[in-house]
């Protein structure tokens, strides 16, 4: 029997899993009603991430809006955003098999527990981290921008998964370190907010010193409180994370030198919370910056520029889909300095 895989919260990231897994599985997609019946029209297009243009026929997938689409998996990957985990696990904790193993392919370092608290008793839930960029490029495709493994909980229960997603040609690593693994995703995730309310491709956005000082202000604070707390990021790059803050500052012409790496980055790469400000849905701001002012007031420490991230992109919410300000570089710089009182 092949391997079965259901993936609830079936978005970019999860249609993107699931489409390169069909190869190798039987995928069931469980998204909103109106995307899952693009799925089913055309199939999918998966674009970038180094590998040529890669259609899956509607016939290999199957797409569903209903939670109970999860019953019968081996693994079900939830890929829906932070604020929606508590209802993606009520929703399909009575349709899990007994064996069915939950894993988390979210960003922020919460989801994992939620998942387990409000999952029926004894559900095997696994952290995973999806280190790489996706967006939507039409109704069925979807372009992966940046590059990265897959990493997830180094136990039995992962072995499987782990096996399928290298035989459909992604790069997979169990790690028995997933809670550093997480801090350190967190501290890259914290520049999802300035590129949303740059309106630029992250290419464009990571090159410019403007907008990389924005990230060094949000990493100094986010760092601050990982020392007070006494977490120790996983270090999943060449540059030790207390160096980073550093690193970004550096001018752009010593910049490109220097951190050749972090520039190559697809032209039509954007974070996922711009995305989120076009399409008007809710953003996961209050799971990113809003973690690190959460994790710092536990601690009595401020975070002036983290916090102010956080209004300036619920603003953007309110503005609606497609209308939140642009921010200049210069000038958002001066907003969060500003804030943090320098």
């Amino acid at each position: 029997m092949p391997l079965r895989i259901a993936v609830f919260g079936a978005g970019s990231v999860g249609c993107h899993l699931g489409g390169l897994l069909a190869a190798v599985c039987e995928v069931t997609l469980i998204g909103r009603p109106q995307a899952m019946e693009a799925v089913r029209e055309r199939g999918l297009r998966l674009t970038g991430g180094g590998r040529a243009d890669t259609r899956i026929a509607p016939a290999l997938l199957r797409a569903s809006s209903e939670p109970s689409a999860v019953a019968g998996a081996d693994y079900v990957l939830v890929t829906v955003k932070s604020g929606a985990t508590r209802e993606a696990a009520a929703a399909i904790g009575p349709h899990l098999g007994t064996d069915a193993v939950v894993v988390s392919f979210q960003n922020g370092l919460r989801n994992p527990e939620v998942l387990r608290a409000a999952l029926p008793s004894g559900a095997v839930v696994l952290t995973g981290m999806v280190p790489y960029n996706v967006v939507r490029t039409g109704p069925a495709a979807f372009h992966q921008g940046t590059a990265g493994a897959l990493m997830v909980d180094d136990t039995p229960d992962a072995g499987a998964l782990v096996a399928a997603l290298r035989r459909a040609g992604l790069e997979a690593q169990p790690r028995a370190d997933m809670g550093p693994v997480q801090y350190a995703k967190l501290l890259m995730n914290l520049n999802n907010a300035v590129n949303a309310l740059s309106g630029l491709p992250l290419r464009d956005q990571l090159g410019a010193r403007a907008y990389r000082r924005c990230l060094a202000l949000c990493q100094e604070e986010a760092l601050a409180a990982f020392r007070a707390a006494g977490v120790v990021p996983a270090r999943l790059g060449p540059v030790p994370v207390s160096l980073t803050p550093r690193l970004l500052r550096l001018p752009d012409a010593v910049f490109r030198r220097v951190a050749a790496a972090s520039l190559r980055v697809d032209g039509r790469a954007r974070s996922s919370m711009w995305e989120d400000l076009e399409r008007g849905r809710p953003t996961e701001v209050g799971s990113l910056q809003g973690e690190v002012v959460a994790l710092a007031a536990r601690h009595g420490l401020a975070t002036p520029v983290n916090a102010r991230l956080v209004e300036l992109v619920r603003e953007a919410e309110a503005a609606g889909a497609g209308r939140a300000r642009r921010w200049p570089g210069a000038e958002l710089y001066a907003e969060l300095r500003g804030a943090a009182g320098r």
